[in-house]
């Protein structure tokens, strides 16, 4: 695989998801780090986004709820480049009617080589980091040789 540089553009683009038992936890979590996440562009899926405008009146790109497409939204922002890093909190003990579209989406994720956190524990640690606000060049995967290969009709 070759990869390419790019440079990861201040303010960042930030999408922030929670499914329904861990929406708490992202108010929570956006709380405890507004001062450094308004300085940035948040995106949020339907309802999650609605509760971070809401509760802690805070300025979010809203998408679809996530069973309604919001994460194929996602997704699409992310295949765009358009979505920096992801801070999803997914609840693996509730089965989602909308399972098929969140492997996909966080396969994205690792597909375009955007930093992800499923947890807390992990979001502490990505806007804890020096490289959180300040520069860095993400290694973005080259797939041009993979959409420019001959296809046998």
């Amino acid at each position: 695989m070759k990869y390419m540089k790019s440079k990861m553009p201040v303010p960042r683009r930030i999408a922030l998801v929670a499914h329904d038992h861990r929406k708490g936890d992202m108010i929570d979590w956006v709380k405890n780090h507004m001062k450094k996440l308004t300085r940035h562009t948040l995106y949020a899926t339907g309802t999650t986004g609605k509760l971070l405008e809401e509760d802690l009146h805070v300025k979010i790109i809203r998408l679809k709820s996530g069973p309604l497409g919001g994460d194929q939204q996602l997704g699409a922002l992310i295949t765009e480049q358009e979505i920096d890093m992801m801070i999803f909190f997914w609840d693996p003990l509730e089965p989602q009617p909308h399972d098929p579209d969140v492997k996909a989406l966080l396969r994205l994720a690792v597909v375009w080589n955007i930093p992800c956190a499923s947890n807390q524990s992990t979001a502490d640690f990505l806007i804890s980091s020096p490289l959180f606000e300040g520069e860095y060049n993400r290694w973005v995967p080259d797939y041009s040789a993979y959409m420019n290969r001959s296809v046998d009709h």
